[in-house]
């Protein structure tokens, strides 16, 4: 029984977490969204091929300054990852939006999205 408790306790606990929902990132993580986005609309899908589904999304939420979840916090801060992506290839200078992984960090929020989502996810945790 005691275990049941627990298991009670953690669901109505993420229950309440994903419940709140943020849009304080910075307007620097919007504004790189919207870069994307631009370029989508400017050159095409088949111009502008980085990006994932989820990644787009991603996008017009932060483009659209839309509050987000706990969960998609820590989805943003593990796309730290990708950080290498955070700079176009020379190769694209004069074309940025071919570069594919520059486009998806671009859609996350871009380094300022990215580093607040990690800012924020340790600071949401850390009232649990």
């Amino acid at each position: 029984m005691k275990n049941k408790d627990h298991i009670l306790n953690v669901w109505t606990n993420k229950e309440e977490v994903a419940a709140e929902t943020y849009n304080d990132y910075p307007q620097s993580a919007t504004n790189n969204a919207k870069k994307a986005l631009k370029w989508r609309d400017e050159h095409g899908r088949d111009e502008v091929k980085g990006g994932t589904k989820v990644g787009w999304t991603r996008a017009n939420q932060l483009a659209n300054r839309e509050k987000i979840s706990r969960e998609t916090i820590g989805r943003m801060a593990a796309f730290k990852r990708h950080e290498k992506n955070s700079k176009v290839d020379p190769k694209f200078k004069a074309t940025p939006w071919k570069d594919k992984g520059y486009v998806a960090w671009l859609l996350w929020g871009g380094t300022s999205g990215v580093n607040w989502a990690i800012k924020k996810k340790e600071s949401i945790d850390n009232k649990k």
